[in-house]
């Protein structure tokens, strides 16, 4: 256990989170929609502070960042735990675990041992992944000003459900985050994840504003979230952040709690993707379906294909310090 950050003390011994946007009000011996912060006569902790349920080396490819170091390595880390009830979610055995089993697992690894095994796999980049990291933030907060001391690059993969004052602190250890935009519907959001989705949108802008490097996500699920005029609206809204932020468009699979509905088809993603290209994004990738088209990276100046992939392997990369190597146009992203 750790004593949390960002929390104040209310009456009768219970406190406020404001970690997330859900400002959870949790009384004596109660914990968060998270499942992994506790009230303890009146104190927050957190019961996951350097317990790994996760740790991987993965393609940077996988997160999916396409922008930063591509074809590099990723020491991947989670605990258990979420402050999204999402129906879909692919990892829900770790992610609901707190929730779900009333079970909080986890090895013991401390922060600087994530940086001496990133390290000792050669990673460029230690990526915060798997669960929602924002639940973890102490552990993350405390791995990420390692990593920054050692050249190691910090990224996190999340819901972007986190407070300014958390995204506030952490931004000067953070490089990258691919953030989920999971539809551009209220009504999804409250359904599907119980969140909302103003916040998450305040937070991409905010991120931009503090200038971490920022890539968006959005699952594409059949009948929910896949219809053009919503890739529409998704594909604005990426375009006031930039038009240099990469959109990736992935794939369902029936899993978890929404197991009734189909795969989502190659079709569907194609059509979003040519959306999006055609408002104006420069970076539209699909994913989720390897070998199918939009999985490579074109220089938005001569058209010329300078990133090749296929699923999370780079096959060829004509970017050379940032720049095109066939028109010499500097290439949005994040490059040694």
């Amino acid at each position: 256990m750790k004593e949390a950050m960002f929390y104040r003390p209310l009456e009768e011994g219970r406190v406020e989170c404001y970690l997330c946007y859900h400002h959870c009000h949790i009384s004596p011996s109660k914990k968060g929609m998270c499942g992994v912060r506790e009230n303890r006569e009146g104190k927050l902790y957190s019961l996951v502070y350097g317990r790994a349920i996760s740790m991987n080396v993965d393609p940077i490819e996988k997160k999916p960042i396409f922008h930063l170091l591509p074809g590099s390595t990723s020491f991947s880390i989670a605990t258990v735990g979420c402050n999204f009830r999402c129906l879909q979610c692919q990892n829900y055995e770790i992610s609901q675990m707190p929730i779900d089993e009333k079970r909080i697992e986890g090895s013991s690894v401390p922060p600087a041992r994530i940086i001496s095994l990133a390290e000792q796999y050669r990673c460029q980049s230690i990526s915060y992944t798997y669960t929602e990291p924002t639940i973890y933030f102490e552990y993350a907060y405390e791995t990420s000003i390692l990593a920054k001391q050692k050249g190691i690059k910090n990224i996190f993969v999340t819901n972007g459900y986190m407070s300014k004052e958390a995204l506030q602190t952490i931004h000067p250890y953070l490089d990258a985050a691919n953030v989920d935009l999971k539809s551009f519907q209220e009504k999804f959001y409250k359904e599907v994840c119980r969140a909302s989705l103003q916040p998450v949108l305040d937070n991409l802008r905010l991120m931009r504003e503090l200038g971490i490097w920022v890539e968006v996500t959005t699952l594409v699920i059949p009948t929910l979230n896949d219809s053009d005029e919503e890739f529409e609206q998704i594909a604005r809204f990426i375009l006031s952040l930039g038009a240099e932020v990469p959109w990736h468009i992935s794939a369902f699979y029936p899993t978890y709690r929404m197991v009734h509905l189909p795969r989502t088809p190659a079709s569907t993603l194609h059509r979003a993707r040519k959306i999006g290209m055609g408002v104006g994004l420069r970076y539209v990738y699909c994913g989720n379906i390897p070998g199918e088209e939009g999985e490579d990276t074109y220089c938005p100046q001569c058209g010329q294909k300078i990133i090749e992939r296929i699923g999370f392997r780079v096959l060829k990369n004509e970017v050379t310090k940032g720049v095109c190597r066939y028109c010499h146009t500097p290439i949005d992203g994040i490059w040694e």
